[in-house]
């Protein structure tokens, strides 16, 4: 019988490769046998990352990127292909936020500082649609190519505070719908864009945010944890499942969809 879930020999590609959610990712691609191309900026971080990987028995390689660059996207489109002689899939994991585009408890929407709410927007949106466009192009000369955007619960529903980050990552969930259909509808079924919904989950962008200095959890925390039905925050690895059913052939007749994990937060009110 076939294993719909076999990624053995897939060559993937993520963008935000050295965050912790992106780390989880490339570590469990690795040992399922994917041969992974880890892109992000921090160099010496993507470094150690290969050798843990490769250590552990997996292939992968890094490369330096800017994600809203597209020179630079390009010539790392380039050796990828060149090194593993395809693309079989992209991850679009980079992302982050800024002070200056979130209003605090003690802000109103005045208080929001416009160069930051655009920084964020080109980081998070345009640091999607870049990479999408420059990787779709090679997936089309191979006929075939598979596309996994990472969202946010931000972009379901508006959220206090992260007021530039919720825009943008809900104009990549726009995005992703968008270029379902337009892969399909001009390049055939061998293309696929869904997205990858993560609820709340603690990296080092948000840990300041969501937990105390002692490790105890903030106002904003606690509120968040009231409104999770199974009241705790995420775990990287809570999305390997879910990422590996959208990377591998399993999901092959699915496209334009929203995979959320996030514990019943977006599914609970009151």
């Amino acid at each position: 019988m076939v294993n719909f879930f076999d990624i053995k020999g897939k060559v993937i590609a993520i963008t935000g490769g050295t965050g912790v959610l992106g780390t989880s990712m490339v570590k469990y691609l690795a040992a399922q046998g994917a041969k992974v191309a880890v892109m992000a900026r921090n160099e010496q971080k993507g470094k150690e990352l290969i050798d843990e990987v490769k250590a552990d028995g997996g292939e992968a390689i890094f490369l330096k990127t800017d994600v809203t660059n597209e020179a630079i996207l390009k010539q790392n489109a380039q050796e990828i292909v060149t090194k593993y002689g395809a693309v079989d899939v992209l991850i679009n994991g980079a992302g982050g936020n800024m002070p200056g585009a979130t209003i605090g408890p003690n802000s109103t929407i005045f208080d929001l500082k416009m160069d930051d709410f655009r920084s964020v927007v080109e980081l998070n949106l345009m640091g999607t649609v870049m990479p999408t466009i420059v990787f779709a192009e090679y997936m089309v000369k191979a006929n075939r190519g598979n596309i996994v955007n990472v969202s946010s619960a931000s972009a379901l529903r508006p959220l206090t505070r992260v007021a530039g980050y919720g825009a943008a990552k809900a104009a990549v969930t726009n995005f992703t719908k968008y270029m379902a259909g337009e892969l399909a509808l001009k390049f055939g079924e061998n293309f696929r864009v869904n997205a990858l919904c993560p609820g709340f989950f603690i990296t080092e962008q948000n840990r300041a945010l969501l937990t105390n200095p002692d490790g105890s959890y903030s106002d904003r925390g606690k509120t968040i944890i009231s409104h999770t039905p199974f009241r705790r925050f995420g775990v990287p690895e809570d999305l390997l499942g879910t990422l590996h059913y959208l990377v591998s052939d399993a999901s092959k007749f699915v496209t334009g969809t929203v995979a959320i994990v996030d514990g019943g937060f977006d599914a609970f009110s009151i």
